[in-house]
């Protein structure tokens, strides 16, 4: 008969002890015998068994045997390899971006302002915030809070990020005033659009991944924000471990995929061609053959002049120039790096506090408590526009406060410690209603504890137990064990820190501690970082909905602001396509800055004089 058990561990169990064979002075696993004996057998195979036929051709004939013409045979032979697969791709390839699209030595004569440089600068900051990165990863995700020269590392990460974003948002800036979705490149302002979302993502994992009260901070808050839609029930921004692989392996594969699509769309597709300097909206008053013959123009080969360039020259001085920035900077200012609060410090410099805080866990008035969804089954941070996403995801990181943060911590100690054996047994004997009695006294009495040589003396009240076992706690917390009990239960890495980022969510300290480095109040504490270093300034349109009259008092804020956000991001998406917003460069002519050196183009698409230079897609007699 099959068992619940077997289902589970699949049809071979291989999590049982393993079988060892001896013989005299090896040792050796049947499972490794297993593996070497199918490698050989594959390997073997490989050598034994024969290789599908196949024609084979001579050699090509040299073009220097025979200059001026192509050997027959090379003929036939190309004429036969048109229907491979590899050779159908390889055409596609060289006919949609042959080397002179890939690595151009000349531009449209229109390029010639310095808004179009901020693309390869911040191609230029990406690669230094890769490289330092790299680093960064020679000495582990840690040892820049302990190695000065890890430290600099870090510093040059943080520049460069700093540098790259800048970079990135003062290129979609310039792409939005350009209207550079026009003439069939709307997927080239996509796959931009794209591309920084998913930095804003890249940027933020990294800050969560810093281990330092500022990450502390960014994930005990920023829970709140994924959590009410659903997101962190999977995606856990108090996982260090989690955030860690996300930030240097999963999406930097999808961003270079997602960059390396963008500039290949550009190659391909070639830059956007000037807006004229006195069009009006290709609304009322324009013949639609007339949209139609600017469209086909915008979307037509540049014929026009054009002027040197030395795409690998630039992007070498780029590199220089962003490089040395972020030396210069990185020398000047470093990083900042405030130590993360533990349970341990906590209950050393706020005793009070922390054992206030056991007692809400313990009676289930804490906000971790009554939290909901991801955690548990309570309400109170659970909220609601016309559907709850929280409660669709369920319960999938359960915690119980009470027993996770005080009981099942202090079960670990007492073996060695009759007096809290004995108080456990008492407390855990009591029917549930005793147990909240007692609870809900001490937590009334605490507020007035006082303490003697370091000891907690809490008023006398009817709380049992209780007093004994948080006073084991603090003793247990002070001397750093109560950390480990809470990640403890976390199997070989333990990098997850939800259950002590929540615990000292629930107190006074950890929220006072960011609120003297300004981290709370109305920047809701994702924006700015520890000291006077910029922080994440490309988070403002998320933290603009907590300001907004009406969002802000508002019970479902976190899921206003996060769903106002994704709208706002989805119709940046989606300008080349909605009529009117696509229009607004047309009629806030800020491209005339851009273009203010090149003539006026004919506003039907028609060709310009010999010689002069046009819209994109007419054609000139001189030559180019």
């Amino acid at each position: 008969m099959i068992s619940p058990a077997h289902l589970a561990s699949g049809p071979i169990n291989l999590d049982h002890p393993g079988t060892y064979l001896h013989w005299s002075i090896f040792t050796t696993s049947v499972a490794n015998l297993v593996l070497i004996a199918v490698m050989v057998v594959i390997f073997g195979a490989a050598l034994l068994l024969p290789f599908p036929k196949g024609r084979t051709y001579p050699p090509e004939q040299p073009a220097e045997d025979a200059p001026g013409t192509e050997h027959p045979a090379a003929t036939a032979i190309a004429a036969e390899d048109s229907d491979m697969w590899t050779n159908r791709v390889r055409r596609f390839a060289t006919r949609v971006l042959p080397p002179g699209k890939l690595l151009p030595d000349r531009q449209p004569g229109y390029v010639a302002s310095w808004i179009y440089v901020f693309g390869v600068a911040s191609l230029a900051a990406f690669g230094v915030a890769v490289v330092s990165g790299f680093a960064i990863a020679l000495g582990g995700p840690d040892w820049w809070h302990y190695n000065s020269v890890g430290h600099f590392f870090n510093s040059m990460h943080l520049w460069s990020v700093e540098l790259f974003m800048a970079l990135l948002v003062i290129h979609l800036w310039g792409k939005f005033w350009m209207a550079a979705w026009r003439g069939r490149r709307a997927w080239t302002w996509v796959t931009g659009v794209v591309a920084f979302a998913a930095s804003v993502v890249e940027c933020f994992t990294g800050y969560l991944s810093q281990q330092n009260f500022d990450s502390q901070w960014i994930s005990a808050s920023g829970k709140d924000a994924f959590n009410p839609v659903g997101v962190g029930a999977f995606f856990n921004i108090m996982n260090f471990g989690q955030m860690l692989l996300w930030h240097v392996v999963l999406i930097p594969i999808v961003l270079i995929a997602l960059i390396g699509a963008h500039v290949l769309l550009v190659r391909v597709r070639g830059v956007s061609h000037p807006l004229p300097a006195g069009i009006r909206t290709p609304g009322r008053g324009i013949p639609r053959q007339r949209r139609r013959a600017r469209a086909a123009a915008d979307a037509a080969p540049w014929r026009g002049a054009t002027r040197r360039y030395d795409i690998l020259k630039e992007g070498t001085l780029a590199g220089v120039i962003v490089l040395a920035l972020t030396l210069g900077l990185s020398f000047l200012l470093s990083s900042p790096d405030v130590p993360s609060v533990t349970v341990q410090s906590w209950s050393r410099i706020a005793p009070a506090d922390f054992l206030a805080t056991a007692a809400t866990e313990l009676n289930g008035t804490s906000g971790t408590a009554t939290y909901g969804p991801p955690y548990n089954n309570g309400t109170g941070s659970v909220q609601k526009l016309l559907f709850s996403p929280a409660q669709l995801a369920g319960v999938r990181q359960p915690l119980h406060p009470a027993q996770d943060f005080v009981l099942h911590p202090l079960s670990t100690i007492a073996s060695s410690d009759p007096a809290v054996a004995a108080a456990l047994a008492t407390y855990r004997s009591a029917p549930a209603a005793q147990q909240l009695k007692w609870a809900n006294a001490y937590a009334t009495a605490v507020t007035k504890v006082k303490f003697a040589g370091g000891a907690p003396v809490v008023p006398a009240a009817a709380d049992g137990p209780v007093p004994v076992l948080l006073a084991s706690e603090l003793t247990m917390a002070r001397s750093g064990a109560l950390d480990a009990s809470l990640i403890a239960k976390e199997p070989f890495y333990g990098t997850n820190f939800t259950s002590p980022l929540l615990f000292m969510n629930d107190g006074a300290y950890f929220s006072s501690r960011a609120q003297a480095m300004n981290l709370t109040g109305a920047q809701w504490g994702v924006m700015n970082e520890t000291g006077s270093y910029p922080g994440q300034p490309w988070l403002w349109l998320y933290t603009l909905w907590y300001q907004v009259p009406g969002f802000s008092a508002s019970a479902n804020v976190d899921m206003i602001a996060v769903y106002m956000t994704g709208l706002a991001t989805l119709l940046l998406l989606a300008v080349p396509f909605i009529p009117g917003l696509r229009d607004v460069p047309r009629l806030i002519p800020v491209h005339r800055l851009i273009w203010r050196r090149w003539g006026d183009p004919p506003a039907d698409g028609t060709p310009p004089p010999a010689g002069k230079s046009g819209p994109v897609g007419t054609a000139t007699t001189g030559k180019t």
